[in-house]
């Protein structure tokens, strides 16, 4: 599927057997297509099997929490870490019976990861920090490909990823007569609300709908664009589409809450949580500000290389190793 810990998953499974593990995924989504996989899959799985592959495994490793596999695998509970990928909380913050047993189940795990600084500061249980990695063989610069646009957003079209956000601001642009070209890459509920704000704010000739990319076709679209524009309105708790901007020369602009600033680094702009006029500002400034922008992406290399999918699949492999004895 699309999305991030369907991506992160893939990356780390693919990059345990480069380094000779046999790794078995269990998902819950149902197949869509061939599983053409380096791996083995296991969909929907009942109870029993997913205590079978538990007790077959060296290590369990549940790459987000999940309450119902990890009940079956309590036989194995002293080989069971579980890496945070976001916050055990509602998006609201009000009280929840589920994120609360969520909360005490991540004490039964032998370790604990998270994912960044902020997410271990919401896990009642001690936690290493292991950032997410990206696909660094597939996102890179592309030598062939023009960057001739200047704004993009990836990302699924919901209103958390605060897509109205950034038309708002396009819209305060265009008013002083800065028109960047849009292009929104990525699929959802939200999509015709937004090509209807974006006729109503007189911006629609700035903005084009790319549909859902992926892979090969997502990296070299990244690679016709200046600025990757991440505009959550929620607290994101990482952001490797911050990563995949970067890898193929993006600058990135980022909401400030959470964990996407720690994904950026130093290779980008943040800017407050919903806060259209600032992100004006911030869009404005590094259109106009190409040094700036150059000094920004100077550091690329150095931040990338901490993310790359093997250099966290070899984190991951010394936990485990660390674990077994």
């Amino acid at each position: 599927m699309l999305g991030g810990i369907e991506a992160i998953s893939r990356v780390l499974a693919d990059e345990f057997v480069k380094a000779g593990h046999e790794v078995h995924l269990i998902t819950q989504t149902p197949r869509k297509g061939s599983d053409s996989f380096s791996f083995a899959v296991t969909r929907q799985p009942s109870n029993a099997e997913v205590l079978r592959l538990a007790r077959w495994s060296d290590v369990f490793f549940q790459n987000n929490i999940s309450i119902r596999t990890l009940a079956a695998a309590l036989p194995v509970q002293r080989r069971v870490i579980i890496a945070h990928q976001t916050w055990i909380r509602r998006t609201d913050s009000r009280p929840s019976l589920l994120h609360w047993l969520k909360s005490q189940t991540s004490r039964l795990a032998a370790r604990n990861v998270a994912i960044s600084n902020a997410v271990a500061q919401t896990i009642p249980s001690r936690c290493e920090l292991i950032p997410n990695p990206y696909d660094h063989r597939t996102f890179r610069r592309v030598e062939d490909v023009e960057r001739d646009r200047e704004l993009i957003f990836v990302g699924r079209i919901v209103s958390d990823k605060g897509c109205d956000i950034l038309l708002n601001a396009l819209a305060r642009l265009a008013r002083r007569g800065c028109t960047p070209r849009l292009t929104i890459v990525g699929q959802g509920p939200e999509e015709t609300a937004l090509r209807q704000q974006a006729a109503s704010l007189g911006i629609q000739k700035q903005v084009t709908f790319a549909g859902p990319l992926q892979g090969d076709a997502l990296a070299r679209m990244l690679n016709r664009h200046r600025v990757l524009v991440v505009p959550s309105r929620w607290a994101e708790p990482f952001g490797i589409v911050a990563l995949e901007g970067i890898e193929c020369g993006c600058c990135v602009i980022g909401s400030a809450e959470g964990g996407l600033p720690e994904a950026i680094g130093p290779c980008g702009f943040t800017f407050p949580n919903g806060n259209n006029v600032a992100l004006a500002e911030t869009i404005e400034f590094v259109l106009n500000n190409p040094d700036a922008v150059a000094q920004k992406l100077a550091a690329a290399p150095a931040h990338l290389k901490k993310h790359q999918g093997d250099t966290i699949a070899r984190r991951y492999l010394k936990l485990f190793s660390e674990l077994l004895g």
